[in-house]
């Protein structure tokens, strides 16, 4: 049976398998790839590319439904949620179709005093790129990383996960229809073996992986091997810091939903509430009551809150981590249990450096809530971590959030507000959680030759 197949999380029923790619068929793409590359993106001009996906926006939005609804087969999001997913994605190329053309455009250089002539970066294609998906945003993390880059010019060969045959094909078929030649765009339902064998190809410039760490730090290994640009966006175990504020029940709101977005499966979803010790205990008993009162439902309902875990080996990694982490000494205040895929909203605390979960990513409705002291206590908290993805920093002093975020080791500080990813804010993180950027004027800028000329 192909590894390829959309297995409805919230019932567990099998709907269908997709074959996998023989080796020929990896070698054809590969060739169409570099075919499209040397060819179609050498004659064309930025503005024609752009206006290409300004249509795969239209198809998105024209088709919002029957794709949000394949997503919910395959990975269980709600339907609500799935449907903000696509109109995300449409936005996302929609702000390269329009800005591409500006953010590629010649940049002269000032000379030195005495030169003469002039000289400029003119940034263009580098060549064939591997985009390797995950599974819990299967349209959006495509469309930031795809957009940007063949606007510029690369072409893109599209390794999807597993569990998302049917919306990989769906996204291949609206570039298709949207008047990209064969090769522009090219899904592959590659193996493991395959990957490495696309990485190794010389006509394959990089490599650009959403997921774990380890499946970043295999990629990187093989991508440095064979000398390919690689951008990583990995794990995260993003700190909410709550300093003060003036409406306490908004707060706990945002935080609720910051946890609770994506059924608790965003890379930056807020996974660690470190709470001053003045309002622990208001937002412990506010927060407890929210994350409780909420609870997972069927995906497919309108105005669900979340859904079921994306897999069955998901629920069941949940339930050891939340396991392993009483064991180690936490303390559940609500929540804990697993049925089926579905995972009750979880809140632990007490806990401590040497539990396990205090070093972890949780991937579901499970959140850490942590008592400190003062600002400096809850930046040393935030910073004890080995991922620096996104965080969140709620505070009524605008000096002390300039000087708080200044001290946050993470890619993205949100402050005073949650679920605010936009298509102009670069997205991405340092330490584990990868490196380089998607989306805004950086996500253009990674896979890209920025050629320098120079004319006496």
């Amino acid at each position: 049976m192909s590894k390829y197949a959309v297995i409805n999380p919230a019932t567990g029923e099998m709907l269908r398998s997709y074959p996998t790619a023989t080796d020929a068929d990896v070698a054809a793409a590969i060739d169409g790839a570099f075919t499209a590359y040397r060819g179609w993106s050498r004659s064309t001009t930025v503005e024609e590319r752009a206006e290409l996906i300004a249509k795969v926006a239209d198809l998105h939005r024209q088709r919002r439904q029957h794709l949000a609804e394949i997503i919910v087969r395959e990975m269980g999001k709600p339907i609500g949620d799935a449907l903000g997913e696509v109109d995300f994605s449409a936005d996302i190329y929609q702000y390269y179709a329009d800005n591409g053309p500006e953010l590629l455009k010649d940049e002269p250089i000032a000379l030195a005093e005495g030169s003469e002539g002039s000289a400029f970066i003119r940034k263009s294609a580098m060549g064939v790129l591997l985009g390797i998906m995950p599974w819990n945003f299967p349209y959006y993390q495509v469309a930031r990383f795809a957009g940007p880059n063949i606007i510029l010019g690369n072409t893109i060969l599209l390794k999807h996960a597993a569990q998302c045959p049917e919306s990989a094909m769906a996204i291949h078929e609206i570039f298709a229809e949207a008047g990209f030649p064969v090769g522009a765009y090219t899904n592959i339902y590659a193996t493991t073996d395959q990957v490495g064998t696309i990485i190794a190809d010389p006509r394959v410039q990089g490599v650009s992986l959403t997921g774990s760490e380890r499946a970043g730090a295999a990629v990187a290994e093989q991508a440095g091997r064979h000398l390919k640009k690689v951008v990583l966006e990995l794990g995260g175990s993003d700190p909410f810091i709550l300093l003060s504020t003036d409406d306490l029940d908004a707060t706990v709101e945002m935080a609720a939903n910051a946890r609770l977005d994506n059924s608790g499966q965003s890379c930056n979803g807020a996974k660690r509430f470190i709470v001053v010790e003045d309002l622990y205990d208001a937002f412990l008993e506010k927060f407890v009551a929210a994350m409780s009162g909420t609870q997972a439902s069927d995906p497919m309902v309108e105005g669900g809150a979340y859904g079921p875990l994306s897999s069955s080996s998901a629920a069941e990694g949940l339930e050891d981590q939340v396991k392993r982490a009483v064991a180690g000494g936490a303390t559940v205040l609500t929540g804990g249990t697993r049925e089926g895929n579905f995972f009750t909203s979880t809140v632990l605390a007490d806990v401590k450096p040497g539990n396990d979960a205090y070093y972890e990513e949780f991937f579901g409705p499970v959140a850490q809530v942590f008592k400190v002291r003062n600002e400096d206590e809850a930046v040393e908290l935030a910073n004890d971590t080995p991922f620096g993805l996104g965080s969140y920093l709620f505070t009524t002093d605008q000096a002390q959030a300039a000087r708080v975020a200044d001290k946050i080791d993470a890619g993205m500080v949100y402050v005073n507000c949650v679920l605010a990813d936009s298509p102009e804010l670069p997205f991405g993180g340092i330490k584990r959680s990868g490196s380089g950027r998607e989306l805004g004027t950086l996500g253009i800028d990674e896979f890209v030759n920025k050629k320098m000329i120079r004319i006496a």
